[in-house]
Protein backbone atom coordinates (compact mmCIF):
# COMPACT_ATOMS: atom_id res chain seq x y z
CA UNK A 1 0.00 0.00 0.00
CA UNK A 2 1.17 3.54 -0.75
CA UNK A 3 -0.97 5.31 1.86
CA UNK A 4 -3.45 6.64 -0.73
CA UNK A 5 -7.15 5.77 -0.59
CA UNK A 6 -7.93 2.76 -2.85
CA UNK A 7 -9.70 4.95 -5.40
CA UNK A 8 -7.22 7.82 -5.41
CA UNK A 9 -5.87 7.07 -8.89
CA UNK A 10 -9.38 7.16 -10.42
CA UNK A 11 -9.66 10.83 -9.45
CA UNK A 12 -6.55 11.62 -11.51
CA UNK A 13 -8.21 10.27 -14.63
CA UNK A 14 -10.39 12.06 -17.17
CA UNK A 15 -13.38 10.31 -18.78
CA UNK A 16 -12.34 8.68 -22.03
CA UNK A 17 -13.94 8.24 -25.43
CA UNK A 18 -13.12 5.91 -28.31
CA UNK A 19 -12.95 7.35 -31.82
CA UNK A 20 -13.05 4.81 -34.62
CA UNK A 21 -10.51 5.09 -37.43
CA UNK A 22 -12.10 4.53 -40.83
CA UNK A 23 -10.16 2.89 -43.71
CA UNK A 24 -10.71 5.91 -45.99
CA UNK A 25 -9.57 8.47 -43.40
CA UNK A 26 -6.10 9.24 -44.74
CA UNK A 27 -5.45 12.05 -42.25
CA UNK A 28 -6.59 9.84 -39.38
CA UNK A 29 -4.35 6.98 -40.51
CA UNK A 30 -1.35 9.33 -40.57
CA UNK A 31 -2.32 10.58 -37.12
CA UNK A 32 -2.60 7.01 -35.84
CA UNK A 33 0.77 6.09 -37.32
CA UNK A 34 2.45 9.04 -35.63
CA UNK A 35 0.83 8.29 -32.27
CA UNK A 36 1.61 4.57 -32.47
CA UNK A 37 5.21 5.09 -33.57
CA UNK A 38 5.95 7.40 -30.66
CA UNK A 39 4.39 5.13 -28.03
CA UNK A 40 5.77 1.85 -29.36
CA UNK A 41 9.28 3.23 -29.91
CA UNK A 42 9.46 4.49 -26.32
CA UNK A 43 8.09 1.27 -24.87
CA UNK A 44 9.68 -1.44 -27.00
CA UNK A 45 13.16 -0.18 -27.93
CA UNK A 46 14.48 -1.24 -24.48
CA UNK A 47 12.69 -4.61 -24.68
CA UNK A 48 13.46 -5.92 -28.17
CA UNK A 49 16.13 -3.49 -29.38
CA UNK A 50 15.90 -0.61 -31.83
CA UNK A 51 16.63 -2.66 -34.96
CA UNK A 52 13.79 -5.13 -34.47
CA UNK A 53 11.46 -2.40 -33.25
CA UNK A 54 12.17 -0.30 -36.35
CA UNK A 55 11.32 -3.32 -38.50
CA UNK A 56 8.06 -3.96 -36.59
CA UNK A 57 7.09 -0.28 -36.64
CA UNK A 58 7.35 -0.27 -40.42
CA UNK A 59 5.46 -3.57 -40.66
CA UNK A 60 2.61 -2.80 -38.27
CA UNK A 61 2.50 0.92 -37.44
CA UNK A 62 3.44 2.72 -40.65
CA UNK A 63 0.71 4.40 -42.70
CA UNK A 64 0.78 1.51 -45.18
CA UNK A 65 0.81 -1.07 -42.39
CA UNK A 66 -2.21 0.43 -40.64
CA UNK A 67 -4.10 0.86 -43.90
CA UNK A 68 -3.44 -2.78 -44.79
CA UNK A 69 -4.70 -3.97 -41.40
CA UNK A 70 -7.84 -1.87 -41.70
CA UNK A 71 -8.52 -3.31 -45.14
CA UNK A 72 -8.05 -6.81 -43.71
CA UNK A 73 -10.70 -6.32 -41.03
CA UNK A 74 -8.95 -4.75 -38.04
CA UNK A 75 -10.88 -2.15 -36.05
CA UNK A 76 -8.69 0.73 -34.82
CA UNK A 77 -9.68 3.30 -32.20
CA UNK A 78 -8.08 6.41 -30.82
CA UNK A 79 -8.43 6.61 -27.04
CA UNK A 80 -9.15 10.21 -26.10
CA UNK A 81 -9.40 12.24 -22.90
CA UNK A 82 -10.54 15.86 -23.01
CA UNK A 83 -10.33 15.72 -26.81
CA UNK A 84 -6.69 14.66 -26.78
CA UNK A 85 -5.29 11.35 -28.05
CA UNK A 86 -3.81 9.45 -25.11
CA UNK A 87 -3.58 5.99 -26.64
CA UNK A 88 -5.03 3.57 -29.15
CA UNK A 89 -6.24 0.03 -29.54
CA UNK A 90 -7.01 -2.40 -32.35
CA UNK A 91 -8.77 -5.75 -32.59
CA UNK A 92 -10.34 -8.15 -35.07
CA UNK A 93 -12.52 -11.28 -34.97
CA UNK A 94 -10.61 -14.55 -35.13
CA UNK A 95 -12.89 -17.57 -35.20
CA UNK A 96 -15.07 -17.41 -32.09
CA UNK A 97 -12.62 -15.05 -30.37
CA UNK A 98 -11.81 -11.38 -30.53
CA UNK A 99 -8.08 -10.88 -30.99
CA UNK A 100 -6.76 -7.76 -29.24
CA UNK A 101 -3.73 -6.89 -31.33
CA UNK A 102 -2.91 -3.48 -29.84
CA UNK A 103 -3.57 -1.68 -26.56
CA UNK A 104 -1.26 1.24 -25.83
CA UNK A 105 -1.19 4.41 -23.75
CA UNK A 106 1.15 7.39 -23.64
CA UNK A 107 3.68 6.99 -20.84
CA UNK A 108 2.20 10.00 -19.01
CA UNK A 109 -1.23 8.34 -18.93
CA UNK A 110 -0.24 4.95 -17.53
CA UNK A 111 -1.13 3.99 -13.99
CA UNK A 112 -4.43 5.91 -14.00
CA UNK A 113 -6.76 2.98 -14.61
CA UNK A 114 -7.30 3.61 -18.31
CA UNK A 115 -6.21 0.10 -19.31
CA UNK A 116 -9.18 -1.39 -17.43
CA UNK A 117 -11.57 0.94 -19.24
CA UNK A 118 -9.98 0.05 -22.57
CA UNK A 119 -10.31 -3.68 -21.90
CA UNK A 120 -13.90 -3.10 -20.81
CA UNK A 121 -14.58 -1.48 -24.19
CA UNK A 122 -12.99 -4.42 -26.00
CA UNK A 123 -14.99 -6.94 -23.96
CA UNK A 124 -18.21 -5.10 -24.76
CA UNK A 125 -17.44 -5.30 -28.48
CA UNK A 126 -16.68 -9.01 -28.22
CA UNK A 127 -20.02 -9.59 -26.50
CA UNK A 128 -21.90 -7.51 -29.07
CA UNK A 129 -20.39 -9.68 -31.81
CA UNK A 130 -21.29 -12.91 -29.89
CA UNK A 131 -17.61 -13.83 -29.53
CA UNK A 132 -16.86 -15.84 -26.42
CA UNK A 133 -13.35 -14.70 -25.47
CA UNK A 134 -10.66 -12.07 -25.94
CA UNK A 135 -7.14 -13.20 -26.78
CA UNK A 136 -3.86 -11.29 -27.02
CA UNK A 137 -0.10 -11.73 -27.26
CA UNK A 138 2.38 -10.14 -24.87
CA UNK A 139 6.16 -10.17 -25.24
CA UNK A 140 7.67 -12.33 -22.49
CA UNK A 141 9.83 -9.44 -21.27
CA UNK A 142 7.04 -6.86 -21.29
CA UNK A 143 6.07 -5.52 -17.87
CA UNK A 144 2.50 -5.18 -19.17
CA UNK A 145 2.12 -8.88 -18.37
CA UNK A 146 1.35 -7.88 -14.79
CA UNK A 147 -1.45 -5.57 -15.91
CA UNK A 148 -3.23 -8.25 -17.93
CA UNK A 149 -2.87 -10.75 -15.09
CA UNK A 150 -4.35 -8.27 -12.60
CA UNK A 151 -7.26 -7.79 -14.98
CA UNK A 152 -7.89 -11.53 -14.95
CA UNK A 153 -6.28 -12.77 -18.17
CA UNK A 154 -4.63 -16.20 -18.03
CA UNK A 155 -1.72 -17.63 -20.03
CA UNK A 156 -2.93 -20.32 -22.41
CA UNK A 157 0.34 -20.97 -24.25
CA UNK A 158 3.65 -19.48 -25.33
CA UNK A 159 4.71 -19.10 -28.94
CA UNK A 160 7.57 -17.82 -31.02
CA UNK A 161 6.52 -16.38 -34.37
CA UNK A 162 8.82 -15.64 -37.30
CA UNK A 163 8.01 -12.16 -38.61
CA UNK A 164 10.71 -12.10 -41.29
CA UNK A 165 14.20 -10.64 -41.73
CA UNK A 166 15.52 -12.93 -39.00
CA UNK A 167 13.22 -11.48 -36.30
CA UNK A 168 10.86 -13.35 -33.99
CA UNK A 169 8.05 -12.40 -31.63
CA UNK A 170 8.59 -14.40 -28.43
CA UNK A 171 5.27 -14.11 -26.60
CA UNK A 172 2.87 -15.42 -24.05
CA UNK A 173 -0.70 -15.77 -25.30
CA UNK A 174 -3.32 -14.60 -22.80
CA UNK A 175 -7.07 -15.09 -22.95
CA UNK A 176 -10.21 -14.43 -20.99
CA UNK A 177 -13.78 -15.61 -21.52
CA UNK A 178 -16.15 -12.70 -21.97
CA UNK A 179 -18.49 -14.11 -19.34
CA UNK A 180 -15.64 -13.97 -16.79
CA UNK A 181 -15.13 -10.22 -17.20
CA UNK A 182 -16.82 -8.10 -14.58
CA UNK A 183 -16.53 -4.33 -14.77
CA UNK A 184 -16.01 -2.83 -11.34
CA UNK A 185 -19.09 -0.99 -10.06
CA UNK A 186 -16.72 1.72 -8.80
CA UNK A 187 -15.77 2.69 -12.35
CA UNK A 188 -17.63 5.47 -14.14
CA UNK A 189 -19.69 4.80 -17.23
CA UNK A 190 -17.56 4.94 -20.37
CA UNK A 191 -18.63 7.25 -23.20
CA UNK A 192 -18.33 5.18 -26.38
CA UNK A 193 -18.83 6.66 -29.85
CA UNK A 194 -19.46 5.54 -32.45
CA UNK A 195 -20.74 1.98 -32.04
CA UNK A 196 -19.25 -0.57 -34.40
CA UNK A 197 -20.41 -3.86 -35.79
CA UNK A 198 -17.91 -6.70 -36.21
CA UNK A 199 -18.46 -9.02 -39.14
Amino acid sequence: MNGKPPDAHWRQRMPITFRKLEPKDGIGISEMSSLATGIVREHYDPIIGKAQNDYMLELFHSVDGIRRQLENGSHYFFVQAAGRNIGFLAFFPKGNRLYLSKLYLLKTERGKGYSRLMVDFVMSKAREASLNSVELNVNKNNDSIRIYERLGFKVIRSEKNDIGSGYFMDDYVYAMKTDKWRRSSSLPEIPIAPRIEIH
